[in-house]
């Protein structure tokens, strides 16, 4: 799989505070999450790869160049940048027309390129209103439109989901992941909220003051472990008096009980035990991890 961006012991410093130290990552086609805090330093990672900084050493490269000493390389990449930014006063449908145009698009194939977006952002109806009438949610659907207005090879999108109540949320992640399908663009999606991580990339890369702390397939920070969690509606002491009674230790974990597996008889065990108590069972699973483990153990 081709690499797409680059950071080799990239480091960036503003006077005496620290940015980013030595961080050294690649990213390849999909989507990709740049998880960690506020101040972890994704906002500078994606302003040295779209040529925005200078590095203080090492280098950020797209597909192998280095975008602030290029400027043809920088049309490769699309940006959503957390901020709003947007002409208030044009429509939906000008302000993508003169992205396209900006970057080359002749001007009626830019129009037809501005229309076909705003309909992959749901904003087709809307696409004549002024967009300083528009709600909070159409505006970032208008960023995430400009970023693609061009057809680039990868966008990066800086906190896509700010602002945006739950609902909003889905919505805009659900649009991210049907973007990288369709239009066939890999995507980085910067972001502290590990939810929206979770739920939408393929991959991470864990930034943690300057660093890369964790990196790798979503998949792998989310297998399931060996702790099955028993969600009971009644008669959970007398469970865990049958389990114990059958050498199987039940800990209490908020609503649910939770049983570390030694081996497979285990199982016999809680089911006999569901039996003999007369337990309602509401669910049994084994735990999964989660994102927020990563940063659980990085704290401890």
């Amino acid at each position: 799989m081709a690499t797409l961006l680059e950071a080799k012991a990239l480091t960036k410093h503003y006077g005496q505070t620290i940015a980013l130290e030595s961080v050294n990552f690649q990213v390849q086609e999909g989507i990709t999450g740049l998880l960690g805090p506020n101040g972890a330093g994704k906002s500078t990672a994606i302003k040295l790869f779209l040529g925005l900084l200078k590095p203080t050493s090492g280098s950020a490269e797209v597909l192998g160049e280095r975008p602030y000493e290029s400027l043809g390389i920088r049309a490769r990449l699309g940006y959503m940048p957390e901020h709003d930014c947007l002409p208030t006063a044009s429509t939906a449908s000008e302000f993508l027309t003169h992205m396209a145009q900006v970057s080359g698009i002749p001007p009626a194939q830019a129009r037809t390129r501005s229309a076909d977006i705003l309909r992959h952002v749901g904003l087709e109806e809307e696409r004549y209103r002024p967009i300083g009438q528009y709600s909070t949610g159409m505006k970032q659907r208008v960023k995430l439109a400009q970023s693609l207005a061009h057809d680039p090879t990868v966008v990066l999108l800086d906190e896509p989901t700010a602002g945006l109540d739950p609902g909003g949320r889905e919505e805009m992640l659900r649009l991210i992941r049907r973007t990288g399908r369709e239009f066939g663009i890999s995507i980085v999606l910067s972001s502290h909220l590990m939810g929206d991580v979770e739920s939408t990339c393929d991959r991470i890369i864990v930034l943690e003051g300057g660093h890369v702390t964790e990196e790798g397939a979503v998949a792998q920070f989310t297998r399931e472990t060996e702790t099955v969690l028993i969600d009971v509606d009644s008669n959970r002491d007398e469970l865990i008096a049958a389990l114990a009674k059958r050498g199987v230790t039940a800990l209490i974990d908020g609503v649910s009980l939770t049983v570390v597996l030694d081996s497979e008889d285990q199982y016999d065990a809680i089911r006999d035990s569901l039996v003999e108590t007369n337990a309602r069972l509401r669910r049994m699973a084994l735990r999964r991890h989660q994102l927020t483990d990563i940063f659980r153990v990085g704290q401890e």
